[in-house]
């Protein structure tokens, strides 16, 4: 019997990273936490409460930290690559205090650089950082994009290249996100979109699948915009939901929504999700 995969969200960490996202877990119903733990839309490094790290390690709670959105390892701006690598740094060192099994990084844009050189910059400058990782720290998980722009990666396809400028590293793992990969082309509403999406992942990176964002998309596929929807109110619909979690390839994988709304909406998008496992 396949491993079950535990289904949780983005929670709020209002009242202490490991008092408030545990409390939020509980509001929601949530069996895994993803969390931020810097301001998402800025550089700082903000250190954090010790006793709260400690108190989310020794919760046993399967966490994954975000990186802030800025982050981007492909920018040809020296100012925005020395800030990526700092707080992406300081990020993974967080994970190693919380207990955190993954720490999720958006793969991002080669702006007005050419890819290549883009993908230079990554064997050169996020490499090493994965070079640090303790042997049982948190995996760093490369989040493909919905593909608009200089994206470097956006379809499971595009992984292989960015994967091989990491020297397909053991830390460098995947965390594929529903809406980001329907945005980019992957029909996961079609018959058999959900087994060609993940068993192409499966054939180019077997064992790196280590998070799975669950989100609806408001727009139709391969729109390249980014905007997710509750499960079942999107142009993916619910059932695909239920295909992707009996898929060998997620077998096990932790589920995470990153949907629109409150406490309220987040229950119900888990709740659905689990009916969706269970049935």
């Amino acid at each position: 019997m396949s491993p079950t995969s535990l289904i949780g969200g983005h929670v709020s960490v209002t009242g202490g990273l490991a008092t408030g996202g545990l409390k939020y877990m509980a509001e929601i119903g949530a069996e895994m936490a993803q969390v931020f733990v810097t301001n998402p839309r800025g550089w700082a490094l903000a250190a954090g409460r010790p006793e709260e790290d400690a108190k989310l390690a020794e919760s046993g709670v399967a966490s994954f930290i975000h990186t802030p959105y800025l982050v981007n390892f492909g920018s040809p701006n020296p100012e925005t690559l020395a800030n990526s690598i700092a707080i992406t740094r300081h990020t993974l060192l967080r994970g190693v205090a919380t207990g955190s099994k993954g720490v999720v990084v958006h793969t991002g844009s080669a702006v007005s650089q050419s890819r290549d050189d883009a993908l230079r910059q990554l064997h050169e400058h996020l490499l090493p950082l994965l070079e640090e990782i303790p042997d049982d720290g948190p995996d760093l998980l490369l989040e493909p994009m919905a593909g608009q722009g200089a994206m470097l990666c956006a379809t499971v396809q595009d992984l292989e290249p960015y994967l091989a400028a990491l020297d397909w590293h053991p830390k460098a793992g995947v965390c594929l996100d529903t809406c980001h990969a329907f945005a980019a082309g992957h029909d996961l509403a079609s018959p058999d979109g959900v087994r060609e999406t993940f068993d192409a992942l499966h054939a180019i990176a077997p064992g790196r699948l280590k998070l799975v964002h669950a989100n609806d998309s408001k727009d139709v596929c391969g729109s390249k915009k980014d905007r997710h929807e509750n499960i079942g109110a999107g142009h993916i619909g619910a059932q695909p939901f239920g295909e992707l979690m009996r898929h060998p390839a997620v077998a096990g994988v932790p589920i995470c929504i990153e949907t629109p709304g409150k406490a309220e909406q987040n229950r119900a998008d888990i709740e659905l999700l689990k009916k969706l496992r269970d049935s």
